[in-house]
């Protein structure tokens, strides 16, 4: 639509933060949808900071603006300019009711960030100027600018790096600056940027009697991160739920029992599953919340099944007459938690309390090993109701706890209800709600902020950097989903960053995925749990054939998804199986994750063939659930999904297989020497480029051989072929190259030199001024270059005359640029070679530098086929190796990213400078 709505905020340039829609007092067609923020100082050049949409409801809603750069700068704000994408009726125009902008209006911090935002955009733009110059070989505006400026254009070891590859072809050195970046730390940013790639490990270590945590699912485990400890509690096993203690010492590879039944403990928690733990790393508390076990889903039975039960009347729990247990816990897919009764029955009028417990156990100090009932019901308080499949995080610098999500547990399992998000501050003891469970997803607060759509069996993390909480997945109803959310603690506020990420290149809609996070490399790790099928029913619940991991890394906005693939140094047969309702913490000193059991079983819809029959197994007659589904009428049992409690108690359900291994994966990315022996191949490809066209073959075949296919990875595809591909040059004709040019002043001396000795060029050798290998110009009857092109008629002619009349071969603006020697190029060559600068030491300097001047007389005409002679195309060659050289450089460190061409508006070509002009301006200059 190319409506949009603008405002000024005044002369005094705001910096906003905030942007608050109105609406109107009830829904309307007319409210907008979708819409685009754009913010600046002028209205013909605004940068966009925000797309995202609005409820058709009558409560404001309130979105963060950014407005700080890309380099933490604030950006000061005049314009800001709203385009309506679409209104929520089809056909209607769009409506805006009110705008109410939020950010820091104060005169003097103002000023202040605008002087710093202009002092930012002009260092920029000097900064884009210099690298175009040092691309197009304009060195003495270059270092001109430089020294008046005082501008950094990049870390002095990146601008020697140049020097040494591009000026100099000083090869042995530019491999040792290399080796000095790599020192300075100037790799380390992409080496976190790298994709990592996963090493599995089974541990297979015991406790002192050789046991292990039992075959399980819908358990809890937290990780104390300093002593290397690995807490599990709990879970379901596929006929009850458990309530033993487990720890798990990285260090020593083994397990120990803390406890065989908590229950029988002072204030310790019973059996449970679908809770959750967190571990506080600054007093060494571990909290338990949550819970699903046998007496939260079994039902008081009378000895008779009425009419009313057996039809499924409101009001009535729903029975299968076949199993004899109600429908919801017959469909659930995950934890069909019921005991067949011989005789079907329904409930009585018995009532029961559901109440939240909370507990503390405690790792260190004089009560270490003691549990601490925190709370009988956390609801009674102002926290969470009793619920399961929730997610919990610490924040144990700020000592609070976070609490999302979950299905709530209340006994109506007709009826799905959901919590909300809460804080729980350590020290004072409190809940907070945060945000409650809005059933409807377009439904907000009272204050309007963006409610995050409730949900269970999802994630959640925390970002202690940033103290944000990135929610995402899991279900809701019947639906799984695929969006993500960040919740921003200090403002209250949160963000829908990807509303299907399945389309955003990311996993399918998964439940009970599980995911852990590392602050360092900005990167959320995925460990997917059941998926729905794209292709079939929205119930075609699936267990993925193949172990499905990815990684979301969160640097840039809005993130970027890819799948987390094995190393190609782990062993074939050392990958966990597919599973859900498994657990996995993370170690983040090491990089490492650890995973444990979970279920390995098919669900309703799925073949047999989606599981891989090896790995341990548990066999009983119920399903797995670390969750809960919503209830299903009867009838709808879908695919050839087992339910629980066909045959006799005890009979082996196919597709159930409760898993105890333990499996450790650690990340593997490039280190450090990997990056340099990259960089090593870039830079002895071109100098093996260089010897074909001015060495022997057999020299440069010995070069190939020896030195550049020991810094290959042969084991890689793309470097294996890379290399072979190098023979090219080798067995390739020789090319021809442009002529190479003096500066003006330095060009008239030779042109009229050789008019006076008859010579049309000074390139009359067997060589190309780079030393290349060729005949030249075999109709000439001469050695010598011909500026014809292939094919070229000889009527036509590729040399245009100037002002003066001198011919000069017509090339493009770059390449011209290029292939001209810079006065600072002779002056560090004549330095190099320890001759005199001055124009009266012209013999001196012609044998200092060691060629023939051609009989020009001239002594600068040596130059061209002197340790300088860089023609237009090899220069371009070196530059390319230069910038294919700083992938490996931080961002903070290098010249910045972007070409200045790319900054031209083709649209408006008569508005800007030329930049032939601005370049041929500064190069008189």
């Amino acid at each position: 639509m190319d409506l949009a709505a603008f405002r000024d905020t005044g002369h005094t340039k705001p910096e906003a933060e905030q942007i608050t829609f109105g609406k109107y007092k009830q829904t309307h067609p007319c409210n907008v949808k979708e819409f685009k923020i754009y913010v600046g100082l002028v209205p013909d050049n605004m940068t966009q900071v925000l797309q995202s949409g609005l409820k058709n409801n009558s409560e404001p809603e309130t979105f963060n603006i950014t407005h700080v750069n890309s380099a933490g700068v604030p950006v000061p704000t005049r314009y800001v300019k709203i385009e309506p994408l679409s209104a929520h009726g089809q056909s209607y125009h769009v409506s805006i009711w009110h705008i109410a902008l939020k950010g820091a209006s104060d005169p003097t911090y103002v000023e202040k960030i605008t002087a710093t935002y202009e002092e930012h955009r002009e260092v920029t733009v000097l900064r884009h100027i210099l690298k175009h110059l040092r691309q197009r070989r304009l060195l003495s505006p270059y270092a001109s600018i430089i020294e008046r400026s005082d501008i950094q254009l990049e870390n002095p070891l990146i601008t020697r790096l140049h020097e040494s590859l591009v000026l100099q072809g000083d090869w042995e050195r530019a491999e040792q600056l290399l080796l000095s970046m790599s020192d300075s730390g100037l790799f380390t940013e992409y080496i976190h940027s790298c994709e990592p790639q996963a090493i599995w490990t089974r541990l297979t270590g015991t406790d002192a009697d050789g046991d292990i945590p039992s075959p399980r699912g819908g358990h809890a485990m937290c990780m104390d991160p300093e002593n290397q400890l690995v807490y599990l509690f709990g879970g379901w096993d596929g006929r009850k739920s458990l309530d033993d203690f487990w720890v798990y010492d990285i260090q020593k590879d083994k397990w120990k029992i803390l406890s065989h039944s908590t229950a029988l403990e002072h204030n310790a928690p019973g059996p449970r599953s679908c809770h959750k733990m967190v571990f506080d790393a600054k007093t060494g508390n571990i909290y338990l919340l949550g819970r699903l076990n046998d007496d939260d889903v079994s039902v008081p039975m009378a000895r008779t099944v009425t009419a009313a039960a057996l039809a499924g009347q409101p009001g009535q729990v729903n029975f299968n007459p076949a199993t004899g247990m109600p429908y919801m816990m017959a469909q659930s897919p995950l934890r069909q938690q019921f005991t067949p009764t011989a005789t079907p029955q329904i409930p009585s009028s018995a009532t029961r309390t559901y109440c939240s417990e909370f507990y503390r156990y405690q790792t260190r100090g004089l009560d270490a090993g003691k549990w601490v009932f925190l709370s009988f019901d956390t609801a009674s308080s102002g926290g969470p109701p009793l619920m399961f499949d929730h997610q919990m995080v610490m924040d144990s610098e700020a000592q609070i706890m976070y609490v999302s999500g979950g299905r709530v547990v209340d006994g109506n399992w007709e009826q799905a209800k959901y919590s909300g998000l809460y804080s729980y501050n350590v020290r004072l003891s409190k809940w907070k709600l945060l945000q409650p469970a809005a059933i409807d997803p377009n439904s907000s607060g009272s204050s309007g902020p963006r409610i995050i759509p409730p949900r269970f069996g999802h994630s959640m993390v925390l970002e202690p950097k940033t103290k944000q909480l990135y929610i995402f997945g899991g279900q809701r109803e019947e639906r799984y989903l695929s969006d993500m959310h960040v919740y921003d603690i200090a403002t209250n506020t949160s963000t829908e960053t990807f509303s299907n990420f399945t389309t955003s290149g990311g996993p399918d809609p998964c439940f009970t995925q599980r995911a852990v996070i590392d602050p360092l490399y900005k990167e959320i790790y995925v460990f997917c749990g059941l998926t729905r099928n794209p292709a079939g029913s929205s119930k075609n619940t699936v267990l993925r054939s193949s172990t499905s991991n990815w990684v979301f890394r969160y640097d840039t906005k809005p993130g970027k998804w890819f799948r987390l693939d094995k190393h190609p140094d782990s062993p074939a047969d050392q990958i966990p199986v597919p599973r859900f309702a498994h657990q996995a913490v993370y170690h983040p000193n090491s990089k490492r994750v650890f995973l444990h059991g979970g279920n390995a079983g098919g669900i309703g819809g799925a073949s047999s063939g989606n599981v891989d029959a090896s790995g341990p197994s548990s066999a009983d007659a119920s399903g797995n659930s670390s969750a809960r589904q919503t209830p299903s009428p009867p009838g709808e049992r879908s695919g050839n999904g087992v339910a629980a409690g066909e045959g006799e108690q005890g009979d082996v359900s196919p597709k159930d297989r409760r898993l105890d291994d333990l499996w450790m994966m650690e990340l593997r990315r490039p280190g450090v020497q990997e990056v340099v022996r990259q960089a090593r191949f870039h830079v002895r490809r071109q100098q093996f480029r260089e010897m074909c066209e001015q060495d022997s073959p057999v020299k440069a075949l010995q070069f190939l051989q020896a030195e550049v296919s020991t810094v290959v990875d042969h084991s890689s595809p793309s470097e294996a072929e890379n290399f072979r591909s190098l023979l090219t040059h080798l067995l390739a004709p020789p090319q021809l190259h442009s002529s190479l040019s003096l500066p003006a002043r330095l060009s008239r001396t030779l042109s009229t030199s050789s008019d006076r000795s008859g010579s049309l060029s000074p390139f009359t050798g067997s060589r190309d001024p780079s030393g290349s290998r060729g005949e030249g110009n075999s109709e000439a009857g001469s050695a010598g270059w011909t500026s014809k092109l292939p094919g070229e008629a000889d009527g036509e002619s590729a040399l245009d005359v100037d002002a003066d009349g001198d011919t000069y071969e017509h090339r493009g603006t770059a390449e011209t640029l290029r292939g001209i020697i810079d006065p600072l190029e002779i002056a560090a060559a004549k330095a190099l070679t320890g001759a005199p600068t001055s124009e009266s030491s012209t013999s001196t300097t012609s044998t200092a530098v060691g060629v023939d001047s051609g009989g020009t007389g001239d002594p600068d005409a040596a130059l061209l086929n002197g340790p300088i002679s860089l023609t237009s195309e090899r220069y371009k060659q070196r530059t390319e190796v230069f910038n294919s050289l700083l992938r490996f450089v931080s961002e903070s460190e290098k010249e910045p990213v972007g070409d200045l061409l790319d900054l031209v508006n083709q649209g408006g070509m008569d508005e800007i400078v030329d930049l032939g002009v601005l370049e041929r301006g500064l190069r008189a200059a």
